[in-house]
């Protein structure tokens, strides 16, 4: 199965990015690309495409303005400098949201969730290509992270959740608790979706390690961790099946 694609941005050289990645990945069709959303939206009335990579902060149309102007709307991946728009993005359904500058197993693993989900929306018989199962297989198994002494080598498996500690970050195994000096953007890039979901400024958690949730609050191991208003529909989406 292909996915026929479009990718919008006034940045040429973001453009140039999102091209080569297109071009990496075996079931991807980049159809066409455009530095403004007045044209892509001439484009979609007479082309039927199954993904959108849109840039949101755009002139005289932004990427949510052309969202809310398409009466049948494709699945979605925002890609922007700025996570000011998370929230509103997972208000209009969007597939992913890709923070600048984006790594390619960061866009490997968005592009993925929507090849996954065609495949359940349309043809559950079609198989993935090998090579972009092996590169996420990749992605999944393991990441480094590093710390104060050395680089350490995690198995995403055997993390329960990451907790924000001012600076740092805390990966929490059941034998290990690993400090980190990362971003919340850096823990996030190595995180393998969608084993893992951010839930909170100050925690994600693996999905498959949750005892259970109680109002909007994760019970996991001996932890309880709350989930907030900004990651709660996202989280929800998950685990309801819907993502």
């Amino acid at each position: 199965m292909k996915i026929n694609c479009i990718a919008i941005d006034d940045e040429p050289l973001a453009l140039d990015i999102i091209r080569e990645y297109c071009e990496k990945t075996p079931f991807l069709n980049l159809l066409q690309t455009f530095d403004n959303a007045i044209d892509t939206l001439e484009y979609l009335r007479n082309n039927k495409v199954d993904l959108i990579l849109l840039d949101i902060q755009m002139e005289e149309l932004t990427g949510i303005q052309l969202l809310n102007a398409l009466k049948v709307r494709p699945f979605v991946i925002l890609t922007t400098a700025y996570d000011a728009y998370a929230l509103q993005g997972f208000d209009l359904d969007v597939a992913d949201y890709l923070l600048k500058p984006i790594s390619f197993e960061r866009f490997l693993r968005a592009v993925d969730k929507v090849y996954d989900r065609m495949l359940k929306e349309g043809n559950p018989q079609s198989e993935k290509p090998p090579s972009a199962v092996t590169a996420d297989s990749n992605v999944k198994d393991f990441f480094f992270v590093k710390t104060e002494t050395r680089v350490e080598k995690v198995r995403a498996s055997e993390v329960l959740y990451v907790e924000g500690m001012g600076d740092y970050w805390r990966i929490v195994t059941p034998s290990r608790r690993i400090m980190t000096l990362m971003n919340a953007r850096g823990i996030e890039d190595v995180l393998p979706e969608p084993k893992f979901c951010r839930v909170h400024k100050s925690y994600f958690v693996a999905i498959d390690k949750i005892d259970f949730v109680e109002r909007r609050h994760i019970k996991i191991a001996d932890r309880t961790i709350p989930v907030s208003d900004t990651y709660q529909k996202n989280f929800f989406d998950i685990i309801e099946g819907k993502r």
